[in-house]
């Protein structure tokens, strides 16, 4: 168990009224000892505990496991030894030329992948019409796995931002830093820098790896020089025959991992290198960004939510997915799209305030200022003749329709409130998903809509409710230690198919690294075994057509550029070396999957 204090050091003991402990997410009753709990100062650390603890290849300087690379030439030989194993490798039995299963019954072909009922279970079906799940990692790509130095530009053009960008900060590739940039570099954060015992200099062939964060979500510096181990072992290891071969020789040998592993797609988030290849089926994604009408939930961990009564909304939607489009060029190997990720719609349960924040949120704006603000009022006014009738049905004291136009805090609530709270929350999740559904439907009609991507603290029934109508399978991103029986049986009433988009389990005992994930295992080993049991979990459940393990690689161990993230949740690590374990537990499940879901 991991525990720490959000709140600062000065913490009153006067005010504590109870500890609680509380487990989720558990497939199996568990029995847990909690025993001699105290409270005690922290002791006085070392001052040097930060300094030098990452050496020349991204790795934990200070301690050893058995995946720790020592040279360059250690480095070559495990490659040596891959490459000639993928050489011999042919993969997994009864595949098809998408990954679907052709053991099993022919269905329909379209050409392009879709989802049928088949024997009272959901599948997706692959374009030749055989039965197809859909597992293998998400996060394949490198534009997410640079670290902060610490160091920083005075130039503010490093910095600049244009109105016409569709990429997220997080998912931007090297960004290069010019010689003049450079000259006024300084160094922001001195722990930061000091963690590293080896960065290249700049006229360092390795040098190329530099990039830089315009902005960070969270995390110690708001904007960055970056640096990433990963690009630069890659480079170690492949050598560079011509201007980054490393990164073709990378593209090339993951495809060769998928095929050996059983994988049968890529998930959410791979690099579109991978799309022109026709040999893993892939998942396209974008984000709607841009300047457009936002609403503030309680709860806004990734951003704000759009207002997607705003039509600027729209307009972005349709600069985004055309983009995607232009990529994908009609590939049948592309499954479907994804578009957004875990957005800030409010909590399944809790106070209103937590569950009902970003429509709160609107009403406390002004029709002017707030497109969503007047859908509401629209709404409102036809179900309310006057003002007093909702008056006496929410228990207000308004003057008249204005006074609520105008943007009104709420505090105290009735049933009846509530209950519109509700209605107008799903008018927002509909407006949202009609306007991403039809231009998908307009601009990529062959591929799936994938839904959104909902996080278990964020999917309320309203917006599932508005998701159904819109989305041709729903996807949730579950990090717990399998899907429970009991807590997504509502999705059997739903009957539609649905993915999971991310899902992992990791440990920090012999990894290297500092944090194990959201799912902890005790062991590279248990992991292993935690991971065949999530995956039993879902090929069980009969409206389950997919699971995406994130990510392919380890956040980098002195945090992600964009917010920090650092946890042992790779099927390979900073070095590109794969995890034995884990592989042979891909192995296992993947090479009997499909006969266990077709149970024939």
């Amino acid at each position: 168990m991991i525990w720490r204090s959000w709140r600062s050091d000065n913490i009153n003991l006067n005010e504590i009224a109870a500890l609680s402990f509380f487990s989720i997410g558990l497939l199996e009753d568990k029995k847990i000892e909690i025993d001699n709990i105290r409270i005690r100062k922290n002791p006085k650390s070392d001052p040097n505990w930060m300094k030098n603890i990452i050496d020349k290849f991204g790795q934990n300087a200070k301690l050893q496991s058995s995946m720790k690379v020592e040279s360059q030439a250690q480095l070559h030989e495990r490659t040596t030894k891959e490459l000639e194993q993928l050489s011999r490798s042919k993969g997994m039995p009864d595949r098809s030329t998408f990954g679907g299963y052709n053991a099993g019954p022919k269905l329909e072909a379209t050409g392009y992948f879709r989802t049928q009922k088949v024997d009272g279970k959901w599948w997706m079906v692959d374009p030749e019409g055989y039965l197809y799940f859909s597992h293998g990692p998400a996060n394949v790509r490198m534009a997410n796995l640079s670290t902060l130095t610490g160091v920083d530009f005075k130039d503010d053009n490093v910095r600049i931002r244009h109105d016409h960008e569709v990429t997220p900060e997080d998912s931007m590739g090297i960004v290069n830093v010019s010689d003049d940039v450079r000259k006024t570099r300084f160094i922001r954060s001195k722990i930061r820098n000091d963690m590293f015992s080896w960065l290249p200099n700049y006229n360092d062939p390795l040098a190329k790896h530099y990039s830089y964060r315009r902005s960070t979500h969270k995390g110690p510096v708001p904007h960055g020089e970056t640096f990433s181990f990963y690009r630069a072992n890659l480079e170690r290891k492949y050598g560079e025959q011509y201007p980054n071969s490393f990164e073709d020789k990378w593209r090339d040998v993951t495809l060769d991992r998928m095929k050996d592993w059983g994988f049968t797609s890529f998930g959410n988030w791979v690099d579109p290198m991978f799309y022109p290849t026709n040999k893993v089926p892939y998942f396209a994604n974008g984000w709607i960004i841009g300047d457009f009408k936002t609403l503030s939930g309680k709860k806004n961990h990734w951003g704000l939510m759009p207002d997607a009564y705003d039509p600027f909304f729209a307009e972005r939607a349709q600069i985004t997915i055309k983009e995607i489009a232009q990529q994908v060029k009609n590939s049948p190997w592309c499954v479907g799209i994804f578009i957004d990720n875990e957005k800030s719609w409010g909590e399944r349960e809790g106070s209103i305030e937590a569950r009902y924040g970003v429509i709160l949120d609107a009403l406390s704006k002004s029709e002017q200022e707030s497109p969503a603000k007047s859908a509401f009022m629209t709404y409102l006014q036809t179900k309310y003749k006057n003002i007093g009738q909702l008056n006496r049905s929410w228990n207000t004291q308004l003057a008249n329709w204005q006074q609520l136009a105008s943007g009104v805090e709420f505090t105290q609530f009735t049933k009846n409130h509530e209950s519109d709270l509700s209605t107008m929350l799903e008018m927002l999740g509909e407006q949202y998903f009609k306007v991403v559904h039809n231009t998908l439907a307009k601009v990529l009609p062959n591929h799936l809509y994938m839904g959104a991507r909902m996080a278990n603290w964020g999917m309320p029934d309203e917006i599932i409710k508005a998701s159904v109508t819109y989305s041709d399978v729903l996807s949730f991103n579950i990090y717990e230690e399998g899907v429970q029986d009991h807590f997504w049986k509502f999705l059997e009433k739903v009957d539609l198919p649905v993915t999971i988009g991310e899902f992992h389990i990791g440990t920090a005992t012999d990894s290297g690294l500092f944090n194990p994930g959201i799912v902890h295992a005790s062991t590279q080993k248990d992991r292993a075994e935690k991971y065949k049991a999530y995956m039993e979990s879902v090929l069980n459940k009969p409206y389950m057509v997919g699971a995406h393990w994130f990510q392919y690689v380890d956040e980098p161990i002195t945090g992600r550029a964009f917010d920090g993230e650092n946890a042992n949740i790779g099927f390979v690590d900073v070095t590109d070396t794969p995890y034995p374990e884990l592989i042979n537990a891909v192995k296992d499940v993947t090479s009997t999957m499909y006969q266990k879901r077709f149970g024939k």
